[in-house]
């Protein structure tokens, strides 16, 4: 799918991605197209599941969420059905705002926002600590966001 989008797919999913709530008449003045074209692609690139929705970004201490953690997670099997249910376990917690299968030395990495320290040695030790099939956690916690993500370099001229 990749290789199928054209220097002007890339130009609409940067304009989106700085701000999703242009109207297509913004959008298609911003990136050179007329508003029916620019419309189809982006109802194209929506389809096809490029764009997979349209959210606002929030400031998580403002909306008091003082604490970003990593807690690096190993599993006690390797197996395909243990590593399932682990994901679905952490699907249902909304404390974690991320969650990834790593290599290396443990299994998953979790993102983790928390209102204060508290709150955070609650939530990791009354519910991640007590998830089946945990063999070990290590939290590192963010002294200082230095750059949060704000979307997907898209480089046109490089493709």
């Amino acid at each position: 799918m990749p290789n199928t989008l054209e220097p002007i797919d890339l130009r609409i999913l940067g304009a989106l991605q700085k701000d999703g709530r242009l109207t297509n008449q913004a959008l298609s003045s911003q990136v050179g197209l007329s508003t029916s074209p620019c419309w189809r692609r982006v109802r194209q690139l929506e389809e096809t599941g490029v764009i997979q929705g349209y959210t606002a970004t929030l400031d998580r201490r403002q909306i008091g969420l003082g604490v970003l953690a990593f807690i690096r997670v190993k599993i006690d099997s390797h197996s395909e059905a243990e590593a399932e249910k682990f994901s679905h376990d952490v699907l249902k917690l909304s404390e974690v705002v991320a969650c990834y299968s790593i290599a290396g030395d443990a299994d998953f990495l979790l993102q983790v926002v928390a209102a204060d320290l508290d709150s955070y040695a609650d939530f990791a030790m009354a519910v991640v600590r007590r998830l089946p099939r945990i063999k070990e956690m290590q939290t590192t916690f963010v002294l200082k966001e230095i750059k949060a993500f704000k979307g997907f370099p898209l480089d046109v001229d490089q493709r």
